[in-house]
């Protein structure tokens, strides 16, 4: 790293590594000041490689003694790397004694302490930051790990593995020695010490073997493991019965701890959980906690093999295992969910989250693609375009071979590559040859363009009828606008599913010119060149497009449809989330029309009955109805927009929102009062639907009597505080809270206080009361105010990721009118406070640096505040790697 610029780490330097560490014997004598670690390696050199020096890497470590085979050696250290320049040829055992300092780690990669306890967090590049290793995720070994401790302060010693053995030593310490007998990377390396109880199951597995579930966490937060403990059960029923991926441990552990940097990570037999990611009960947890819990826990479960088992060769490879493992995990909530209608909610909102967060990152500074060619610090890399655009490039994998077609593929994957690295081609290559003469297969180099371009593909699709032929001939056309380094872009393999209606809504058959029949209702067509034409034959009527169903492929689509057709497909679409997907486009064509013409938004009556339509039909779910009737967030609104104004965006949006209030309010009270009780909590799909309704309407009402000044306007309020005082769960509570806070009732104020004084002995349900403050709805600066005099309040603390993420990232990256101000108050707001986190934190502080991403596209004055504070940040000399990277990437696309 050099003082303002960046080296770059490219794919293309990758070279195989110059020695192997085969196995590695591991010994810890835990101290929160000064930790011992002995590191025993058997190493061999890599023949295949030119001869050279051994090069092992270490950050801040200070190295007691190295031997090779008992001998010392010498050895010479150049800035992180510890350099033996007379390493053995044939293989050898290297002894490395080094100290760390745990407390001291407030950037929470390697060894840390957290409330009295030791953890670890070596993903990606944390492990050296325990000793000197190849820390490299190529670099594969089989660990063995003894633990030693004070057993009255850490009676719980954990590592990866089975135990082998554990007993007591002198002067009131013992010790805990594992063994993982499969070879892993050091990044998948983990160590636990504390004060811990554990919520224990014993399953058996299809295949007879007997395991022992576990799930440690601090006292008195046992009671909120039972849901993670059935989405762990869940996690393996599912992924033995769908895939034939067995647990192979005797044990598997999972642990809860409240500082870290991340949502969860894979460890080998030992997750270590944020324990935001983990720990929920009715009294604390919203739905979407719930559903969050069992989503994470089945990732880091089934990272055991797309991921563990089978790893990456190079970090290029990421979404090697991210993208395969979040398609799996949203296979597994999907089937979870059960019904039709609840495994369409599951991909709405998956969706959702692609558009909100990977969308604008694939048009912003630092666009990449799904498997990046450069980079100078990794955890950078961790990005919506590796985890949720790759999990996209996985589905439609399944899209074009099916689903048995997947699954073989997995299949031969494993085969083929169980306890190696490799790459994405290496599973690409697997799923095409299980799949010979498929879609895929026959399309192969070029479908591989979804690892190698940048950025979102659009889709222009026109479709002309002939009534005299009775043919509908429907023109698809694809382009991908430049990236930063990529100008040019080539044809990308696009997965179109659709299905065509009449102007009544009936389903048409689809016959495609050459075909001697029809082939269904539903089929998806395949876009691999520039532009094509599908020429659909017997069509009776014409037909309104039902394209891109089920979000297909992670495209942008222009179909041209007028607000006749897209009421068609809202009243009639067999494909729910094209049902709810004309919804959004009804109001976001509004919206647009509004921002762009500088007018007041006025919503028609013919968008206004649609929407009523949709909340009275006795045949939609609940869940769905609120997806339907919830406006496109103003962040997605902003990627529609060459140039953006935030505050026309947000006046546009609360002025519809006011709107669909007011319209339908009567709709709206008889919603609530036929969805605001749901019996005693469960967090299944249809009483989570139902709160999330009732929850809407509840808002509506309380924005509706606040805007119109009704003279009925205090019963809403009263209610809705009531309904806060008397919730049964964390879900109607805090939506009850939020329609207050949001509506900046007076008695909002009033109601956060008694929240705060309930549970201010729960760091989870406090980071939720941050957060509501930090998104509220702005109003006239009310909401930045706020979170200026919150960062004074005794239970704001920088240090701790969860509670920064609750305040500044919500404001931030969250509330785009309370942020961007024309005082540019919000810009020096964000440069002080990733100033502050960069030097506790550098990981957190460069997901912070990412909100100035998409600046360019700022309207005056806001672009040129944003461009000062951005400098502003890039002057600091002693930046991180990971916030110099995205600073200058941002500085120089406005160049």
């Amino acid at each position: 790293m050099r003082e303002g610029t960046v080296t770059l780490i490219r794919r293309e330097d990758y070279l195989a590594p110059a020695f192997w560490i085969r196995s590695v014997d591991l010994s810890f004598d835990l101290d929160p000041a000064k930790t011992l670690v002995t590191s025993k390696m058997r190493i061999e050199r890599n023949t295949a490689v030119a001869h050279g020096p051994l090069c092992l890497h270490g950050e801040e470590l200070n190295v007691l003694r190295v031997l090779i085979d008992g001998e010392s050696v010498s050895f010479r250290q150049d800035g992180d790397l510890l350099l033996i320049d007379k390493a053995p040829d044939a293989d050898f055992l290297l002894e490395i004694r080094n100290t760390c300092a745990p407390e001291k780690n407030t950037a929470l990669s390697g060894l840390y302490t957290s409330g009295g306890s030791f953890f670890t967090q070596c993903e990606a590049e944390g492990f050296r930051r325990i000793t000197f290793f190849l820390d490299r995720p190529d670099v594969m070994a089989v660990y063995t790990v003894t633990l030693r401790a004070d057993k009255a302060k850490y009676p719980v010693l954990l590592s990866n593995g089975n135990l082998l053995e554990s007993g007591e030593l002198d002067n009131g310490r013992h010790f805990a020695k594992w063994h993982d007998p499969f070879p892993k990377p050091s990044y998948l390396f983990a160590l636990v010490a504390g004060d811990l109880v554990a919520r224990e199951q014993k399953v058996r597995t299809r295949a007879g073997r007997d395991h022992l579930l576990q799930v440690f966490v601090r006292r008195g937060d046992l009671e909120k493991t039972e849901h993670a403990m059935n989405s762990l059960i869940a996690s393996m029923v599912w992924d033995e019965a769908r895939f034939n991926l067995p647990l192979d441990l005797e044990r598997f552990m999972v642990v809860g701890v409240s500082d870290f940097n991340m949502g969860a990570m894979e460890n080998k037999g030992l997750n270590i959980f944020n324990t935001s990611a983990l720990l929920a009960s009715p009294a604390t947890a919203t739905d979407a906690d719930f559903s969050r819990i069992e989503s994470i826990v089945a990732h880091e479960y089934f990272h055991n093999w797309t991921g563990n088992r089978v790893t990456c060769r190079d970090w290029f490879q990421l979404s090697l295992k991210e993208g395969l493992t979040v398609f799996r995990d949203q296979e597994f909530s999907m089937d979870m969910a059960a019904t039709p209608s609840a495994r369409a909610v599951c991909r709405i909102q998956d969706v959702r989250q692609l558009r909100a967060t990977q969308f604008p990152e694939d048009s912003g500074a630092m666009a990449h693609p799904v498997r990046p060619d450069s980079y100078a610090e990794i955890n950078n890399f961790y990005t919506a375009t590796v985890y949720e655009k790759g999990s996209e490039v996985v589905r439609m994998y399944q899209t074009l071979v099916g689903r048995a077609g997947f699954e073989a593929g997995m299949k031969l994957y494993f085969e083929r590559h169980d306890g190696q690295a490799v790459t994405c081609d290496d599973f690409a290559q697997a799923i095409a040859d299980a799949n010979p003469g498929s879609a895929l297969a026959t399309r192969l180099e070029a479908f591989k363009r979804w690892y190698s371009q940048a950025g979102t593909p659009r889709v222009r699709a026109r479709g002309v009828y002939d009534e005299l032929a009775r043919t509908y001939t429907l023109t698809l056309a694809q382009s991908n606008p430049a990236s930063p380094g990529q100008e040019h872009k080539l044809p990308q393999v696009i997965p179109v599913a659709l299905g065509l209606l009449g102007a009544e809504g009936q389903a048409l058959p689809l016959q495609l010119q050459g075909e001697t029949e029809a082939a269904g209702l539903e089929r998806v067509l395949v876009l691999d060149q520039a532009e094509q034409r599908f020429v659909f034959i017997n069509v009776a009527v014409a037909p309104v497009p039902s394209l891109l169903r089920g979000f297909s492929a992670p495209v942008l689509l222009d179909d041209g449809l007028s607000d006749a057709e897209l009421l068609v497909l809202l009243q009639h679409d067999a494909d729910a989330f094209n049902r709810w997907e004309a919804s959004q486009r009804l109001a976001l064509n509004r919206i647009l029309a509004a921002v762009r013409s500088g007018q007041a938004l006025q919503l028609d009556t013919a968008y206004l009955e649609a929407m009523r339509a949709v909340l009275k039909h006795a045949g939609l779910d609940a869940a769905f109805k609120e997806l339907a009737l919830t406006l496109p967030g103003e962040a997605y609104i902003a990627e529609q927009l060459e140039v953006v104004d935030p505050q026309a965006i947000h006046a546009a949006v609360e002025a519809a929102q006011i709107q669909l209030a007011a319209a339908l309010r009567e709709d709206w009270i008889a919603t609530f009062e036929a969805n605001s009780h749901t019996g005693a909590y469960s967090p299944d799909p249809v009483s989570s639907g139902r709160r999330a309704l009732a929850n809407l309407a509840l808002g509506m009402l309380v924005l509706d009597a606040k805007a119109q000044s009704r003279a009925d306007a205090g019963v809403w309020l009263g209610r809705a505080y009531q309904r806060f005082k008397d919730a049964g769960n964390m879900t109607d509570r805090l939506g009850a809270l939020a329609a207050l806070v949001n509506g900046h009732a007076e008695l909002a104020e009033p109601a956060l206080a008694k929240f705060h004084a309930q549970f201010k002995g729960d760091p989870l349900v406090i980071d939720k009361w941050f957060a509501l403050q930090a998104r509220a709805a702005e109003q006239g600066g009310r909401v930045f105010a706020k979170v200026r005099q919150l960062l004074q309040h005794p239970d704001f603390s920088l240090k701790n990721p969860n509670r920064a993420r609750s305040l500044i990232f919500s404001l931030c990256m969250f509330n785009p009118a309370a942020f961007h101000r024309a005082d540019a108050a919000g810009y020096v707001f964000w440069a002080d406070q990733l100033l502050a986190l960069d030097a506790i934190n550098p990981q957190v502080a460069g997901r912070l640096a990412r909100v100035m991403d998409r600046w360019t596209t700022l309207a005056e004055p806001y672009r040129s505040a944003a461009l000062e504070a951005i400098r502003r940040v890039a002057t600091k000399p002693d930046l991180s790697n990971d916030v110099r990277e995205i600073i200058e990437r941002a500085l120089a696309s406005g160049s």
